[in-house]
């Protein structure tokens, strides 16, 4: 394992974890079921349920692993496996740019939640954003075997698709804060968001 690799491993990702947990757990409604998609072993929406008790995670992955955080269920990629309406929110956290079409599981989320869809991604907007991007993506998930088609979309982009959907914005953030100062000015400016969007 790389240097880069180890510190991604030891420090970037506990940060990340704890950053995303938090925003996401803001965002949530009360007393809401929650279907994470491509939940991998379950430890971000654990911690989430632990921020907010009052929630019920549940995650669907294409490959389940043993002894995750939280009830994961498998799904192959494509369509969820649950009826129109059946959870409250369905999120996905980083997940959108390793499928070949983000718009087949956005169509998808829009189906399966009732009050809203959570989504942490990226926008290629910006100076160097795909190299940038790509590095990030590659350190932290090449290891794993996690598939990298480097599918990342310009905010227009994604403003177009949730628009189709009917999907509205209604929670955004840009300043993530995944980052210390000192490496931010790199690996943040702007290139990932959080947002909620509600289904209307």
């Amino acid at each position: 394992m790389s240097l880069i690799s180890q510190v991604h491993g030891s420090y970037v990702h506990v940060r990340r974890v704890s950053i995303l947990a938090k925003h996401i757990a803001e965002m949530l409604p009360e007393n809401a079921r929650v279907l994470d998609v491509g939940c991998g072993d379950g430890k971000l929406a654990s911690l989430i349920g632990q921020m907010r008790p009052d929630v019920r995670l549940e995650g669907v992955d294409v490959l389940v692993r043993p002894g995750t955080a939280i009830p994961v269920s498998y799904f192959d990629g494509h369509k969820l496996p649950f009826d129109d309406r059946s959870f409250d929110v369905v999120m996905f956290v980083d997940v959108l740019h390793h499928t070949d079409d983000p718009n087949e599981l956005l169509t998808e989320s829009a189906r399966v939640a009732s009050q809203a869809v959570v989504i942490k991604d990226h926008t290629m907007n910006g100076f160097l954003a795909y190299p940038t991007l790509k590095f990030m993506d590659t350190v932290s998930n090449a290891r794993y075997g996690v598939a990298l088609p480097y599918n990342y979309w310009p905010l227009a982009k994604w403003q177009a698709a949730w628009q189709k959907l009917g999907l509205k914005p209604s929670v955004w953030i840009d300043r993530v804060g995944l980052y210390p100062w000192w490496a931010s000015w790199v690996f943040g400016r702007g290139l990932h968001f959080v947002t909620r969007l509600n289904v209307s």
